[in-house]
This record gives structure tokens, C-alpha cells and sequence, in this order.
């Protein structure tokens, strides 16, 4: 599936915009893959930004997955426009991750 943050796809021609997608994902628990933050990692810092840093990405790639699976759940090839937006709710230390776009298909 192709993903962009443009309008339109270079060398593809768009023969129908499809709708909004979105793909929301969240970790409340800095952790990833199962492996979360023991009580003294919580005052490393250098061991904090790292689980932080693996947790958005492993939250970003989840949002992303369901970005895909549910433009192709409406028939779509690609997702243009694409956009995305990072929160923390600081009082929950909660990660959320928001991802928007259009579903279109493309001729192939």
C-alpha cells in the first residue's frame, strides 16, 4: 500500500478517493514489546527516553498498521495526504498516536 504525505502520487493517476481512514493507537506503559520499565529505570534517564523512544515507535507503527488495515478494509491501494498526530496526556503518561489520510485508489 502506498502512503504519502502529498496530495497525489507521482506516476499513479487516482480514479477514486474512497474517504477519511484514521489509525489511533496508545501505551500508558512505556513499554515494548512486553518488556516494560522496571522502578529504577524510571530515574535513569538515558533508560527512560530509551523505552519512550521504543514505545512511540512501536505505538506509531501499530497506528499506522491499522491506517492500512482499514483503508483496505473500504477497497483502497493508497492513502494520500496523510497526517500525524503525537499526544501525551501528561497527567496519565499515556502515549497516543492519531493517523489520518485519504483512502484513494490508484490505477496499478
Amino acid at each position: 500500500m502506498i502512503l504519502t504525505t502529498t496530495n497525489s502520487i507521482e506516476n499513479h493517476n487516482i480514479i477514486d478517493y474512497l474517504g477519511i481512514v484514521t489509525g489511533i493507537s496508545f501505551n500508558s506503559t512505556h513499554s515494548y514489546k512486553g518488556k516494560s520499565m522496571s522502578f529504577k529505570d524510571i530515574f535513569s534517564s538515558q533508560k527512560y527516553y530509551e523505552a519512550y523512544a521504543k514505545g512511540l515507535e512501536h505505538v506509531k507503527e501499530e497506528a499506522f498498521q491499522k491506517l492500512q488495515d482499514n483503508a483496505k478494509a473500504i477497497g483502497a491501494n493508497a492513502v494520500v495526504g496523510v497526517q500525524i498526530d503525537i499526544e501525551t496526556l501528561s497527567t496519565t503518561n499515556t502515549l497516543i498516536v492519531s493517523i489520518t489520510g485519504t483512502a484513494v485508489k490508484v490505477a496499478v
